[in-house]
């Protein structure tokens, strides 16, 4: 187990940068020059999907994290 444990975490931490680049939304040039909208939004769809991916991802990066120091 203790060989395959640095795979499954760099796995896991290229799926936790990929989920959290596809939350950024509505961060375009108007956010430079302070156009920047804020608002309420309810997540549905998608993109709770991917808030809760992004969620499950970094507990089981942390998991992984503290099972490898323990080994």
């Amino acid at each position: 187990m203790s060989e395959f444990l640095p795979i499954i975490q760099i796995i896991i931490a290229v799926l936790l940068i990929g989920a959290i680049l596809l939350q950024t939304r509505g961060s375009g040039l108007s956010s430079v020059f302070g156009g920047e909208s804020t608002f309420y939004h309810t997540r549905r769809g998608i993109e709770k999907f991917i808030f809760w991916a992004t969620i499950v991802l970094a507990i089981l990066f942390i998991a992984t994290s503290f099972v490898s120091f323990l080994i």
